[in-house]
């Protein structure tokens, strides 16, 4: 099989992977979006408990609370019934509460099941050994079929939507966890597709220039530092995807990223690795080159595309830096292919010519 035969195959085995994990990628992405038009800040509690602390994480899907208090503080439920409970003894969520099963999913759209009755003493069931708890939660959200009124009518700035409230017990006393909702004008996706068509020929590019020549040798290597660049491009998002989700410190990030990131995590190492080995101009760099580059542009720049029209990304800085990262990545990646897909069919020719000079021409 020549090298163009053979990136061509692992290159469809590579899209054949992806649509087949398609799907529960999907099903995850309704609990932890790739991008929304929604910010959720919790501005804090009212009034204010040493030792309890909240915040919005996972893009504002979810509210995370902490409690380092010594005692139990309930998390009150959509019909004031008691839903989530956290102290020293872990996480606990009532399994009669109809808000444990509401917020399965942040569209809310799980069936209630028999024993769902607000009315009916708790029934607790641990679901974490720490003292802290997320969960979704409708009371944050933007939960209707279009966008708030005011976007409508002026669409090109920010909007207030509302003041949201969650109800918290400590002890006897009521505590509210109050932020804010906003809604954010989304980003011209336009700009930044053209950044990224462009980068990615000019790129591609690269691999028409003759591989045995100087200049090719150039190209080789610059194409390899920019595979690279967009390989730490791609474990930056993957990081910081973690970061937004709550991981707290090296262990619980390291944790995250080998459990839910690992496949993106990979492919960022593949492509740094794989850009030194073609700057080293090593055997099969062509070859490496394509395979890295598929991978870079599938599993992250695909896979994150949402980022380009949605104002708040899964990130723990501005959206327009996440886009940023994200162009890097498909000029990577993408281009990669191009350049060794074209220096691969290349050396595929002039083998092929090399073989018929050789052939004896018949008496």
């Amino acid at each position: 099989m020549t090298p163009l035969r053979r990136v061509g195959v692992v290159v469809g085995a590579v899209l054949a992977a992806v649509l087949t994990l398609a799907a529960p990628a999907a099903a995850h992405g309704a609990d932890a979006p790739d991008g929304t038009d929604y910010r959720v800040q919790a501005i804090g509690l009212s009034p204010a408990r040493a030792g309890l602390t909240v915040r919005a994480v996972e893009a504002g899907a979810r509210l995370e609370l902490v409690n380092t208090t010594g005692r139990d503080v309930q998390v009150i439920g959509y019909s004031g019934e008691p839903y989530l409970r956290v102290g020293p003894d872990g996480a606990y969520e009532n399994s009669r509460s109809p808000a444990t099963y509401l917020n399965r999913t942040l569209a809310g759209d799980t069936t209630l099941p028999a024993e769902a009755d607000p009315a009916a003493p708790p029934r607790w069931r641990k679901i974490g050994d720490a003292p802290r708890v997320r969960w979704h939660d409708q009371r944050t959200q933007w939960r209707e079929a279009g966008v708030p009124a005011p976007a409508v009518t002026e669409p090109t700035r920010p909007h207030r939507v509302r003041d949201w409230v969650v109800p918290i017990r400590d002890g006897a006393e009521q505590v509210e966890i109050r932020g804010i909702l906003d809604w954010v004008p989304p980003p011209d996706p336009y700009p930044w597709w053209v950044a990224a068509t462009l980068g990615f020929l000019l790129v591609g590019a690269a691999g028409l220039l003759p591989a045995g020549s100087v200049a090719g040798g150039r190209a080789l290597r610059a194409v390899g530092a920019l595979l690279a660049l967009g390989g730490a491009a791609a474990i930056t998002l993957v990081v910081g995807r973690e970061l937004d989700a709550g991981a707290d410190g090296a262990g619980p990030l390291l944790l995250g990223l080998l459990t839910g990131q690992v496949w993106a995590l990979l492919t960022g190492l593949g492509a740094v690795a794989a850009g030194g080995w073609a700057l080293a101009r090593r055997p099969a760099a062509d070859f490496v080159l394509a395979l890295a580059g598929s991978c870079l542009a599938v599993f992250v720049g695909v896979a994150n595309l949402a980022t380009f029209s949605r104002a708040v990304a899964p990130a723990p800085w501005p959206g327009q830096y996440a886009r940023l990262l994200l162009v890097l990545v498909l000029i990577a990646g993408a281009g990669a292919v191009g350049a060794g897909v074209l220096r691969l069919h290349a050396a595929s020719r002039a083998a092929v010519t090399a073989a018929g000079h050789r052939t004896p021409v018949p008496a």
